[in-house]
């Protein structure tokens, strides 16, 4: 990059926001995925949409890429900048710069931290369902830029579900809105949707229109033991097909809650009391919630009456607020709790729920094949399967050759079973090399010939994806 570049920022954000010192470009080097590491050229830290677009035109100008990022919680290489240049991170962008009450809305800067927004909206009773794990770091960018979901998706819809409407900056500089903030519209194409998920490939998010729900008032929580991770996948299909829309169920093998349970005990100190019998190889966590409490428990007795028919242990129900709060920090930790044992690949596939069970056995089969060992965990009742897959003691060698031949076995089983590469942790650089398994050629040029219309230069973001 040259100094008439770095002088051309600097007259954008101001010196104070524009970084090429060591310890900045170290940090924007990396995010959560495995331990990839691609350094920028520099760092800015914009203040106002006008300043994003004004850097994007500086850098498509001099064909500069810019790696858009937020939070850096991305697992699949997301926020990476694998072609160096400039890493635009929205940190300073992180204002809620309005809660409309009346028409249950907000707007909020890309930048603001999912539970923080969350926090916010609580207090006026209103409810933003997108709840992914990383909740307490990520930012609602970084969540719109890979369509998060989370735990709650299962009734309430993934975070494009809730954009009415974006500010975004392209890379000529120019900021458009991509649509109007009501309920209903069909007015031309949705640009709106487009953005939502497109891995910061299109343009950057400035501002974003939210809408909301009431909060609701009551929940239950179970935890449900099982035998087996197949006869635990089964029984999700059978409660949805006893009437019960559940607001969480998350499935958790046995491997994913010993790790989670000592990192959360030696790491965190932060124990999580769990019975764990040896004949018991899984979980799900189930939570039911609304208004009307009478109805959540007659709900959770329907399910009792479900599992009657398979092999579980003792249904365990949450008592008080700190034990709902207590298994959930439990999922919430699985991620970093399988981290801190092992690097680790981390794959988020999809199918029909009622192919799950399938899908499980045919991971761990893969596994045997090529001698690698994974811990599955998710989002259950959608058919949104975690598989981390642990390095341990297997040399870099079989890491980087072998094991990748097991993920696309994986995929190929996935994409058999109906399904698809993710859910919603994106593309990114870790998926890119098996796009062509789960979409047709003629799929991939028409997504190649959206992103030469918003960056004809092919700055934004580039090496993701395809």
């Amino acid at each position: 990059m040259t100094q008439e570049t770095l002088i051309l920022l600097n007259d954008i954000v101001g010196k104070a926001h524009v970084f090429t010192d060591s310890e900045t470009l170290t940090t924007c080097a990396s995010d959560e995925t495995e331990d990839h590491v691609f350094m920028p050229d520099a760092v800015v830290t914009p203040g106002t949409p006008e300043e994003v677009a004004a850097v994007l035109k500086v850098c498509n100008d001099a064909k500069i890429p810019v790696t858009p990022r937020a939070g850096g919680t991305s697992l699949s290489g997301g926020a990476l900048p694998v072609k160096g240049g400039v890493v635009v991170w929205m940190k300073r962008m992180n204002r809620i710069i309005s809660i409309d009450e009346l028409n249950l809305q907000a707007t909020v800067e890309p930048g603001v931290i999912t539970e923080v927004f969350q926090n916010a909206v609580k207090e006026k009773g209103l409810f933003y369902p997108p709840d992914p794990s990383s909740r307490g770091s990520c930012n609602l960018g970084g969540n719109l830029a890979h369509n998060a979901g989370g735990p709650k998706a299962v009734k309430y819809g993934v975070t494009r579900d809730y954009v009415l409407n974006l500010q975004v900056a392209l890379p000529t500089g120019q900021l458009i809105w991509t649509a109007a903030n009501v309920l209903k519209n069909s007015t031309g194409y949705n640009l709106t949707q487009l953005m939502c998920g497109s891995e910061g490939t299109l343009g950057i998010i400035t501002q974003i229109v939210f809408k909301l729900r009431p909060y609701p008032k009551k929940d239950v929580t179970l935890l449900v033991p099982f035998t087996t991770s197949e006869e635990a996948c089964r029984a999700i299909s059978a409660i949805y097909m006893a009437g019960i829309t559940p607001s969480g169920m998350e499935f958790m093998e046995r491997d994913a809650i010993v790790l989670t349970k000592d990192y959360l005990d030696h790491v965190l100190s932060k124990p999580v009391s769990i019975d764990l019998p040896d004949h018991i190889n899984a979980h799900l966590l189930i939570e039911l919630d609304g208004n009307d409490e009478e109805m959540l428990l007659r709900d959770a007795e329907t399910i009792t009456q479900v599992l009657e028919g398979f092999n579980t242990g003792e249904v365990y129900f949450a008592q008080s607020a700190d034990e709902k709060e207590a298994l959930w920090r439990l999922r919430r930790n699985v991620s970093p709790g399988v981290n801190a044992y092992s690097l680790t690949k981390s794959e988020d596939v999809v199918v029909p729920r009622g192919n799950l069970p399938a899908l499980v056995t045919s991971i761990k089969e893969i596994g045997g094949k090529y001698n690698f060992r994974s811990v599955c965990y998710g989002h259950a009742g959608d058919g949104n399967l975690h598989i981390n897959i642990m390095k341990e003691q297997l040399s870099d060698a079989w890491w980087h050759n072998e094991v990748n031949q097991g993920i696309r076995e994986i995929f190929e089983r996935v994409v058999q079973l109906g399904g698809t590469l993710s859910g919603e942790h994106g593309i990114g650089i870790a998926k890119r090399p098996y796009m062509h398994i789960a979409m047709p050629d003629i799929n991939l040029e028409l997504m190649r010939g959206i992103k030469r219309v918003f960056d004809p230069n092919g700055i934004l973001n580039p090496g993701k994806v395809f």
